[in-house]
């Protein structure tokens, strides 16, 4: 078996901690905020955010943003501040705010948020700025902790790799096929590491415990929700839009996953489930074939 300085795993999980909570903020995908005096024209400003295609605008009073308005609040003409809208605190995230932050704010049914920087209002976000690059390279990080997780837990779970037994035949056959290749390519893995992440999170959902503890009802919404989280993946790998298709898997792997940072760098994070089965179930059926036919190439 191929062995792992544990200082080396702790550090590449602490690292993946930081890049989920530090390493974007709101500000690497905000757009600025186009703003009007309160005496301006309303057509005016209805033609500029038209053109501009921003959902909203803010609405400048002795020289800062206190509130806003739509292109469509502006129709009827007279001045921005016969139209203006006062801004609601909970729509308002501070520059600093990590993506994680944002994906929940915006997940609340809210189609735009403010951004507050030095206590002005200078920019917004809208759930489309989650095509950016640097969503999307937090999106990619947000899985590699999933697959990091998954991989150490079952490791831990299932010691002298044990899960063997739990996953079948065609699925052993495409992962020893990749260790095999791998290895003749000089690279040191586990056999473990070859899995896809779809088997993984099949490994580690048999256990209720394991359901429970990231607020899966069933057996059957945690393998709904591999499925999504392998049509996201999909999606992210071949540039496809994320947004439209996708938007409820990415509230629901930021909020998942912030329960995994939460173990992260905890002792033994990974040496054991709520329940600490540390033995495989002996009557545990091998997973079939069907349950990944949907998942795809890439999960």
């Amino acid at each position: 078996m191929i062995s792992r300085d544990p200082m080396d795993r702790e550090a590449l999980q602490l690292r993946m901690k930081r890049l989920f909570t530090e390493g974007f903020t709101v500000l690497d995908i905000a757009e600025p905020l186009l703003s009007f005096d309160a005496t301006a024209d309303a057509a005016a400003a209805m033609v500029a955010l038209e053109g501009s295609r921003d959902p909203v605008g803010g609405v400048r009073r002795d020289g800062r943003v206190s509130g806003y308005v739509r292109a469509s609040d502006l129709q009827s003409g007279g001045s921005c501040a016969d139209h203006v809208r006062e801004i609601d605190p909970a729509r308002v995230i501070q520059h600093r705010a990590s993506l994680p932050e944002v994906v929940e704010r915006l997940g609340e049914g809210r189609e735009y948020c403010f951004v507050s920087v030095l206590g002005q209002i200078d920019a917004f976000v809208v759930r489309p700025h989650f095509e950016k690059p640097p969503a999307r390279m937090w999106l990619f990080g947000l899985i590699t902790i999933v697959e990091i997780f998954l991989t150490e837990t079952i490791e831990s779970l299932y010691p002298d790799d044990s899960w063997t037994e739990l996953v079948s035949s065609g699925r052993m056959r495409k992962a020893r096929e990749l260790h095999a290749e791998r290895m003749r390519r000089g690279q040191p893995v586990r056999l473990v590491d070859c899995l896809q992440v779809g088997d993984k999170m099949q490994l580690l959902i048999r256990e209720e415990e394991w359901r429970e503890e990231f607020e899966f009802s069933s057996r059957r919404e945690s393998e709904k929700w591999i499925k999504e989280l392998g049509s996201l993946r999909n999606n992210l790998a071949h540039a496809q839009p994320i947004v439209p298709l996708n938007w409820k898997m990415i509230v629901e792997a930021a909020r998942r996953v912030d329960r995994i940072v939460a173990r992260i760098g905890e002792t033994g994070v990974a040496a054991r489930s709520p329940a600490d089965p540390r033995l495989p179930k002996a009557a545990a059926a091998p997973a079939e074939d069907a349950t990944h036919a949907d998942h795809g190439d890439d999960l």
